[in-house]
């Protein structure tokens, strides 16, 4: 089942933000992407990502090696619910059954992140007219009843389901199993310039935000310092920590998102 991912995503993240965006609305209409992603313009801070030098935790050979290892089971896990999931998302809602989009990584590089689809197909087109609702502060946005969840979309992200794909991510090293919340593009064209510190480490699957909170936690300068405090803790074990951590999280439905 790992085929199923477009031959693009085995390219490494090794271009700009800059570069993305350019890229990105040329192809978003064939990827049922936003039609309001931000312009290069309206990003006049790309500059401040190369402001912090990488953490240490990217050229950790012993955290790339958990990284590999987890992502391997992870998609093997992925594969063998691949055909129930990706049937009950069309039957539930006809569309894609994964979801991507470009996000931020490592000091302002883009990457495509994978997701089983939860939300309606143009949910990313509907987000505009629901900004008056949006419950989280700061850079983020959260809305606790999202209309544009589907039935079965509540159920994979109640279980993180949803975040299998990204296990894909892991593998391709884009992402790593433990990191900060890899933010969109419209997001960080509102970072102010302290805000890029939170990506010198690599984005991950769960992290802080994840293990202690998830959606209980929905200000972004909350976020902001639950990542940066990951930074200064960070060792392999305490990867390892957050991830049977997180794990206990979600099998006690606490936080879901």
């Amino acid at each position: 089942m790992i085929t199923s991912f477009p031959k693009q995503s085995l390219k490494p993240a090794n271009h700009s933000i800059i570069r993305s965006l350019d890229e990105w609305n040329t192809t978003q209409s064939a990827n049922d992407m936003v039609s309001t992603q931000p312009t290069v313009n309206s990003i006049p801070n790309i500059a401040d990502a190369q402001a912090y030098s990488r953490h240490v935790s990217v050229n950790s050979k012993l955290k790339r090696a958990v990284d590999v290892v987890g992502a391997l089971v992870g998609l093997a896990i992925t594969s063998a619910l691949f055909i129930p999931l990706a049937i009950a998302v069309q039957l539930d809602n006809p569309g894609p059954i994964l979801y991507s989009q470009i996000r931020c990584g490592v000091r302002g590089r883009t990457f495509r992140i994978w997701k089983f689809r939860s939300m309606v197909q143009n949910a990313d087109g509907l987000k505009k007219s629901l900004q008056d609702q949006n419950q989280a502060s700061g850079h983020i946005f959260k809305i606790k009843d999202d209309p544009r969840i589907t039935r079965v979309g509540k159920l994979l992200r109640k279980t993180s389901l949803d975040e299998f794909p990204q296990f894909w991510n892991v593998l391709m090293g884009e992402m790593s199993l433990v990191g900060t919340r890899p933010p969109s593009l419209d997001e960080v064209a509102k970072y102010d310039r302290g805000h890029w510190q939170r990506l010198t480490v690599k984005p991950g699957i769960t992290g802080e935000w994840q293990a202690n909170g998830r959606s209980s936690v929905s200000d972004f300068e909350d976020i902001m310092k639950m990542d940066l405090d990951y930074q200064a803790k960070w060792s392999v074990l305490y990867d390892l920590k957050l991830i049977f951590k997180t794990v206990w999280v979600v099998f006690n439905k606490k936080g879901a998102c």
